[in-house]
């Protein structure tokens, strides 16, 4: 097993980015602390874990509450002892974030995804971080998609916040990295299971395309050199293997996933 007796921390576990990571890690071994802003369906991931053999314990932590995670990763050390990975999936509410031109947008609405997800993803690892260091190991990972390097229409400040998590992934590794800390990211385009991507490659375009959701998936994954799109187990792989001993070469570095979709 890739991540036997790993600790694994993961935020936004509720939602279908979150839970994938949750149960893949479980899988290979990882004992799973979940987190959600709602309990419920943060519970019923860790349940699904606990059928599979695995080992998981849900919490209700808010991850822009530092006070919040702090007393969570605190739990969490006073049970095991350590934290050896912090994973990032929290999402926000975007439906009026989406869908609106810039040039129309209140410039509140437009600060709001850069504020509150690059305040949760410092939070996160900063405070894991603090936990990492006297181990002189971990793993601080995050989510992100194909918006922080391309332009797409109609997203607001969605693109920029993905940019600026990316580039603290660069910032945490250069700081964190001498002390045995790897800090990288992940970067897949629309995965049509997650309800996310969803919101936010179709509907917030909905009006203009005229296209079904089944076009628009079509769509996008013309623009994949395999003509597909990546499946959540796909990605969850993936954050698996950069949270694994095996991937010990690789930080401050987000990996792309799109498919052949984006260049590096």
């Amino acid at each position: 097993m890739m991540l036997k007796d790993k600790v694994a921390v993961i935020y936004g576990a509720g939602g279908g980015i979150g839970s994938a990571v949750a149960r893949a890690f479980a899988s290979e071994g990882a004992k799973v602390f979940l987190t959600g802003r709602h309990l419920a369906p943060v519970e019923v991931v860790a349940k699904e874990v606990l059928a599979a053999g695995g080992s998981a314990e849900a919490a209700e932590v808010d991850a822009l509450d530092e006070q919040a995670i702090y007393e969570h990763l605190q739990s969490v050390i006073d049970k095991v002892g350590r934290v050896d990975t912090s994973f990032n999936a929290v999402g926000i509410p975007d439906a009026k974030i989406l869908g609106v031109p810039l040039v129309e947008l209140d410039v509140e609405q437009f600060s709001l995804p850069i504020a509150t997800y690059t305040r949760s993803y410092f939070l996160t690892a900063r405070l894991a971080a603090r936990r990492m260091v006297p181990n002189k190991s971990g793993v601080i990972m995050r989510v992100t998609t194909l918006h922080s390097r391309t332009g797409l229409p109609l997203v607001g400040g969605y693109g920029a916040a993905q940019a600026a998590m990316e580039a603290l992934t660069r910032e945490l590794s250069a700081e964190l990295a001498p002390q045995g800390i790897r800090v990288v990211g992940l970067r897949p385009q629309a995965m049509p299971e997650s309800v996310g991507s969803r919101r936010r490659f179709f509907e917030s375009r909905a009006g203009a395309s005229g296209m079904t959701w089944e076009q628009f998936q079509q769509l996008l994954a013309s623009r994949t050199h395999p003509r597909r799109l990546m499946t959540l187990e796909e990605m969850a792989n993936v954050a698996v293997f950069m949270a694994s001993d095996k991937a010990s070469g690789m930080t401050g570095t987000t990996v792309n996933l799109t498919m052949g979709s984006l260049d590096d």
